[in-house]
């Protein structure tokens, strides 16, 4: 990496406010290209946080390239603050949403991996909606007295224009579609006594825990109900042997993706990090084609 472009240091921002109030660590590399050219921001994935390989090798081609890039930790992961129990897909979304506003790029391109693609795909939704001036979504409005952090008055901040996604073994609606379907009778019990389960992490030492809280909002986040209008070209990666989110899940996203322009890739001995230096490769090539 040349010395002329070093490495950026985290930041920090605050969202929410009173004991709803954390602050999110972000990583903002500017760019030499200037409006030119799109900034790549980096959605991480559940438990998973902007120190991760594919997340380092998107900053470092980045850099190679003159690329802005915008990395972020949501609260309960990496360096942010917050509790990871007080976490749900609308907290985490608020807080993508909030590091894009602060930073305020032109244009954007997406690249989110297992649950950031569902952040992703909301991220385009709560986008287009400013754009257009709605007044509301589908899902949880991220304006109103039942969601947590800063209400935004005044004039509407629009945001930036979406150029491209970049999907990796997406998740979305994965709590709705993956969890509640297969949930055992002892983890129900659970949820109901205790209000979250655990589960057996192949990644981490720690079990991975699911709350009821996640798992009632994800009903309210889910994206696989009708058409999803990002308006701009999506890249989906997915590995045929990933254990966490089967490939068919990949192929039933599409279905609602008809008006996008879109490509879907299939790697057939590809598990659900897809960190192998091919699997990278991949995917830092998905990004250049749709920078370019």
């Amino acid at each position: 990496m040349s010395d002329a472009n070093p490495a950026p240091e985290h930041q920090f921002l605050t969202v929410g406010d009173g004991a709803a109030a954390r602050e999110i660590a972000y990583i903002n590399r500017c760019g030499t290209k200037g409006a030119s050219a799109p900034t790549l921001v980096w959605l991480s994935g559940y438990r998973s946080d902007m120190s991760g390989s594919k997340a380092v090798e998107l900053d470092r081609m980045a850099a190679e390239e003159g690329l802005a890039c915008i990395r972020l930790d949501y609260s309960g992961h990496g360096l942010s603050g917050g509790v990871f129990r007080d976490g749900t897909i609308s907290r985490w979304l608020e807080e993508a949403l909030a590091v894009l506003l602060h930073l305020a790029p032109a244009r954007v391109v997406l690249v989110g991996s297992s649950m950031g693609g569902w952040i992703a795909l909301r991220l385009a939704q709560e986008l287009a909606a400013r754009a257009a001036g709605a007044p509301e979504l589908e899902g949880p409005k991220l304006e109103g007295p039942k969601l947590e952090g800063p209400r935004l008055e005044g004039p509407r901040l629009e945001g930036p224009r979406l150029d491209g996604m970049v999907l990796i073994a997406p998740a979305p609606d994965f709590t709705y579609e993956l969890i509640e379907p297969n949930l055992t009778q002892t983890e129900q019990a659970s949820l109901a006594e205790r209000g979250f389960f655990e589960e057996h992490s192949d990644y981490s030492p720690e079990p991975n825990i699911f709350t009821r809280a996640l798992i009632e909002d994800g009903r309210q986040n889910r994206v696989l109900t009708g058409m999803i209008e990002t308006g701009c070209p999506v890249h989906i990666l997915q590995g045929m042997k990933d254990p966490d989110v089967p490939y068919q899940h990949a192929m039933k996203l599409i279905e609602h993706l008809p008006a996008d322009d879109v490509v879907l890739t299939f790697i057939r001995d590809g598990d659900h990090r897809l960190s192998r230096p091919q699997d990278i490769e991949r995917m830092l090539l998905a990004v250049k084609t749709l920078v370019r």
